[in-house]
């Protein structure tokens, strides 16, 4: 046991020193925060955790997340010191051409979650835990987090999901260093306040100095025959093993110049000769869960008006018939969005995270990790509270399906809290994340299946009111596609639609009709990507001019996506909602705020005198 010790406290060292010298080759990065942390993570990559070196994908190894990313230095140097990485490589730190980021990102595949926007850690790690727990393996989720992040509300919706679903496969490490980026943490080095916290939130404490290996491999023994998620406070110094650094405010983020950094190494001592590759444990076979991945689901038959909200419960249903990966997670609105039907049909694969967006959102992100294709309904509007979740969904390069229901003010007397009117604006500039807005029932089930299919972040828009069957059962639906519902070779104007303005401009077509004003109306129901080529060809052979309708804020939407695919060859009116609006049925809401059929003819009108 004393010569494990030893052999840990050596590569604790290697870490520290690896840690000055990459920051400060890089000219950037945060020392000292890696130097709290040395300790811990030589017990964990070489004593605590199981990992096959040669497969980060491995069923049989645990996973660790590092919360507090701008440690990444110190995760970069464990991977290497483990022969994960060439130790020549640490060198490349911060580099373009580099896989080692400042704040670790999935481009160095051993990385499940892009962390640095700190707080979203235990969220991801809960999802990997639950993930694990769902494939009935037996292996174990770490997570790294920092003192000061634990004042962000997302760390204590997670904290409150893994007691609830039971995660004693969870074992999360607070670095209790004291030190903030500017000042000092809420409570310094007091253990008490943190501890009574997590208690009080039904984990299992340990409090243990961080800078004695064997006060934290008796922890970690003991957080493994816990039967509740683990939190291991660990006080610690940041700037441990270097004097002038010590417990010091004033050095986060800062790299050590060159005399500094001399003598901060003559403090730390020489490079210990010692191959840490013979202490990483290797992990018994784990067979994986062996998910079945199909996307080709029997559609519903339809005779009258449906919410496409609906229509999105029914496809979800036959999709995890089909698609043993699909897992469903809810934000206490399963009934309004449909999602009730999966839990109903699939409670293994159900998630409650209760009115906690942020934290479901993370959660997502841990499933998606694990390789599990976790689908995230709410109102459109509540998803506005998880966007620095969803952003860093995108930097985690994950495969996640949100859906936003209640969008707009078509939804009704609910009231202007309830309407997701900036919705496509978060999702659609994101890149690579797919944007589909369904008119109807079958468009609805059509763009579920073409989303399962996609790889990444998607976004699907649904609407609460009942509307009419525009499409037929079996319609094909592409991403980057549209439809044309109404054309002729008299068209004078192009209206471009989606969703519940869609419905308006059919009826703007009819009347429009009946005073021979020919219109073409396309469906442009993927609004990100849109379907440029198509869009640009219609809008040529009908004159050129273009009412845009959209039941969403002006910047951001439909109307800004069709903007830029017609850039420098139409004349665009473009309706939307401008005001902030209020509580009324949803027809007078769709007229007041200027969206409904009325309006759209006055502006196809209006561009015909122009």
């Amino acid at each position: 046991m004393e010569n494990k010790k030893k052999s840990l406290r050596q590569i604790a060292r290697k870490l520290r020193i690896h840690s000055v010298n990459m920051t400060s080759e890089a000219g950037s990065g945060h020392p000292t925060t890696c130097m709290s942390i040395a300790e811990i993570m030589a017990c964990l990559f070489f004593d605590e955790m199981r990992y096959n070196i040669k497969d980060p994908f491995d069923w049989a190894n645990d996973e660790l997340v590092l919360s507090k990313g701008h440690a990444a230095p110190i995760l970069w140097a464990a991977y290497a010191e483990a022969g994960i990485l060439p130790v020549g490589s640490l060198k490349n730190l911060r580099k373009i051409t580099s896989e080692l980021e400042g704040h670790p990102t999935p481009r160095m595949k051993w990385v499940k979650a892009a962390t640095g926007s700190l707080g979203q850690g235990l969220s991801v790690g809960v999802g990997m835990a639950a993930a694990m727990k769902l494939a009935r393996s037996r292996r174990r989720t770490y997570v790294i987090l920092g003192d000061g992040e634990i004042a962000e509300g997302s760390v204590w919706e997670a904290a409150n999901s893994a007691a609830l679903l039971g995660l004693d496969n969870l074992c999360a490490i607070a670095d209790i260093n004291r030190l903030s980026q500017s000042e000092a943490t809420m409570h310094g080095h007091d253990l008490e306040p943190y501890e009574l916290k997590f208690l009080a939130f039904g984990w299992d404490v340990i409090t243990v100095d961080g800078h004695k290996v064997g006060q934290i491999l008796k922890a970690f023994a003991t957080a493994r025959e816990s039967k509740k998620p683990v939190m291991i406070l660990a006080r610690t110094l940041k700037g441990k093993g270097v004097s002038f650094l010590e417990d010091l405010n004033g050095w986060h983020g800062k790299p050590l110049k060159a005399e500094d950094r001399q003598k901060a190494l003559e403090e730390l001592g020489p490079m210990p000769d010692i191959d840490a590759t013979k202490l990483v444990r290797k992990p018994k076979p784990v067979k994986g869960p062996g998910l079945v991945k199909r996307y080709d689901f029997k559609k519903n038959e339809y005779t009258q008006a449906t919410a496409t909200r609906r229509a999105y419960g029914n496809a979800l249903v036959n999709l995890g018939k089909v698609n043993s990966a699909v897992v469903v997670l809810d934000g206490d609105v399963k009934n309004s969005t449909y999602a009730e039907d999966f839990f109903a049909a699939y409670p293994k694969r159900s998630f409650q995270a209760y009115i906690a967006e942020q934290n479901m959102v993370g959660m997502g992100q841990g499933l998606a990790a694990k390789g599990f294709q976790p689908y995230m309904a709410t109102f459109a509007a509540f998803l506005s509270r998880a966007h620095d979740q969803i952003r860093m969904a995108a930097y985690s390069m994950a495969n996640m399906k949100f859906v936003g229901s209640h969008v707009g003010v078509s939804i009704g007397a609910d009231g202007p809290s309830q309407m997701g009117l900036e919705d496509i604006a978060i999702f659609a500039p994101i890149p690579g994340c797919v944007v589909l807005y369904p008119s109807d029932a079958y468009s609805t089930e059509a763009c579920v299946e073409v989303l399962a299919r996609h790889k990444g972040l998607s976004y699907l828009r649904t609407s609460r009111p009942s509307v009419p069957l525009l499409y037929k059962k079996g319609e094909a639906f592409r991403i980057g596609g549209s439809k044309v519902l109404k054309r002729s070779k008299q068209d004078k104007v192009t209206v471009i639609a989606a969703g519940i303005t869609l419905v308006e401009a059919l009826k703007a077509y009819e009347e429009l009709a009946q005073q021979n004003i020919a219109v073409r109306v396309i469906d442009a129901y993927s609004v990100q990507p849109i379907d440029k080529a198509g869009l640009r060809r219609n809008v040529k052979a009908a004159g050129g001019k273009v009412v845009v309708v959209e039941d969403h804020y002006p910047v951001g939407g439909l109307g800004s996506a069709v903007g830029m695919a017609l850039a420098g060859m139409a004349e665009i009116e473009h309706l939307a909602v401008r005001d902030l609006p209020r509580s009324g049925e949803p027809d007078e809401l769709l007229d007041k705020y200027g969206i409904s059929a009325r309006h759209i003819v006055r502006a196809v009108k209006s561009l015909m005198r122009k």
